[in-house]
């Protein structure tokens, strides 16, 4: 409000008589709260009666009944891979990956890449994720896809020694990355990272060219790292060095780095991730499935290390709930450990917003809510039996809430879910162009 005139400040939207759970540096829970949104960006979080005198809305959202929190981050995904969803199920890493998955992968297409990212999106959406990592191939087919839903991304294409059905070999592969970062550089939802897929599927020299682009560019570089003890075994044999001290001895682990999966790691090598500043996606119902084992997230935290949590593709894991991986990364961990203190539920909500927001580069940005901060934020409705009597609001959202429990998507201040119907994709119509992908992939 302009104190000298009395006259109160105008806002887009006005969410108000809500639970909200800013996870900002105080923790503070608004218990009614109000949230205001001004073009794309958070201009008050507060109190119920804290706006009144201070702000006119063009729209108010009464959301009695409702949680306000900030959008959740799926900082490790293969969004596409929505169209092979339960295509190798029960099958090792290297057996899925190399019988199954590359093959497949080897007679894709830049169209079957941006009707499955659609399906990601849509199903992301549905689920209260508001920004998600990519990693795969025709990856501008990804960001298009990620454009037009209005979700924030950062996609980079998969990089590794062998020829792609997108751009053929290695050394166009980097030509490719560096037209991607330089086409979306300015957007405001689409950014760009350098992803060779993995130590044993990239050569010291490729990947020196990776982070040779990634520092010229300032962006991130992405890769699995030490995801199961068979690659482990490979890269030992090859190199005589597990991936990560391979990686260190190459001069690659940085702060700039991030690593997806880290499950097989040596007390030592944690320490060289903390001390190297390298940044870490748990992706935990996928290493389940895949039986990789258990990433030692406890540890890297005590260590100081930025983790953030990924559901992984759709092959892997099956779905890209967010919610159901807190749940299962809360409850495996503790058995995991026989520690029913290890991963509290409010560590995980961390994880899975300003953990997120930080492993990506963006907390400048998002994974909380804050004046400043971009409107990214969802809503879910906690009138329901199962979520019902309320104790505690970090148990109730890792615990007992579900991705159809969330109500309200907003990305960037824009509305792109309400009410459970999406805004910006034609569901129908995207599901069906999957299901007919489905079948030729069948055939």
């Amino acid at each position: 409000m302009n104190q000298r005139t009395g006259i109160r400040t105008p806002v887009d939207l006005l969410i108000h008589n809500a639970k909200v759970l800013t996870l900002n540096d105080s923790d503070d829970i608004f218990d009614p709260g109000v949230v205001a949104i001004r073009n794309d960006e958070i201009a008050w979080v507060g109190p119920e009666g804290s706006w009144p005198n201070q702000f006119e809305p063009r729209e108010r959202l009464n959301m009695a009944g409702g949680l306000i929190m900030p959008g959740l981050i799926n900082g490790h995904t293969h969004a596409a891979m929505t169209c092979f969803r339960g295509l190798a199920d029960d099958l090792p890493l290297s057996v899925w990956l190399n019988e199954h998955i590359f093959p497949a992968e080897k007679k894709i297409d830049g169209e079957l890449v941006y009707k499955g990212t659609q399906l990601a999106c849509a199903e992301m959406i549905l689920g209260g994720i508001t920004t998600f990592c990519d990693m795969y191939l025709f990856e501008d087919q990804v960001a298009r896809a990620a454009d037009e839903a209005r979700m924030r991304a950062l996609v980079g294409e998969v990089l590794y020694d062998f020829p792609s059905p997108n751009y053929g070999p290695p050394e166009q592969g980097l030509a490719f990355t560096r037209d991607l970062i330089q086409t979306w550089q300015g957007n405001p939802l689409i950014s760009v990272a350098v992803e060779p897929h993995a130590v044993y599927t990239c050569s010291p020299d490729l990947l020196y060219q990776c982070r040779d682009i990634a520092e010229d560019f300032r962006v991130p570089m992405i890769i699995h790292l030490s995801e199961s003890q068979d690659e482990v075994r490979q890269v030992k044999e090859r190199y005589g060095l597990s991936p990560v001290f391979h990686l260190e001895q190459l001069g690659l682990l940085s702060p700039q780095l991030i690593a997806d999966h880290c499950v097989v790691l040596t007390e030592a090598e944690m320490d060289v991730l903390a001390e190297r500043g390298v940044r870490v996606v748990h992706n935990n119902e996928s290493n389940m499935k895949l039986a990789n084992g258990v990433a030692p997230v406890a540890k890297l935290l005590e260590r100081g290390v930025a983790v953030g949590l990924g559901t992984d593709g759709c092959a892997s894991n099956n779905n890209l709930d967010m919610l159901a991986e807190m749940d299962s990364v809360a409850k495996l961990h503790k058995v995991y450990r026989m520690d029913p203190t290890i991963m509290k539920a409010k560590t995980v909500v961390q994880l899975a917003t300003r953990g997120g927001a930080r492993v990506l580069g963006l907390e400048e940005l998002v994974g909380s809510l804050e004046p400043g901060k971009k409107a990214d934020l969802i809503g879910l409705d906690l009138d329901r039996p199962h979520l019902t009597p309320l104790y505690n609001i970090y148990s109730h959202v890792v615990y007992a809430a579900s991705a159809a429990d969330v109500t309200l998507n907003i990305i960037n201040g824009r509305i792109v879910m309400r009410d459970g119907e999406l805004l910006t994709l034609d569901v129908e119509k995207v599901m069906a162009e999957v299901r007919a992908i489905a079948k030729k992939i069948k055939s």
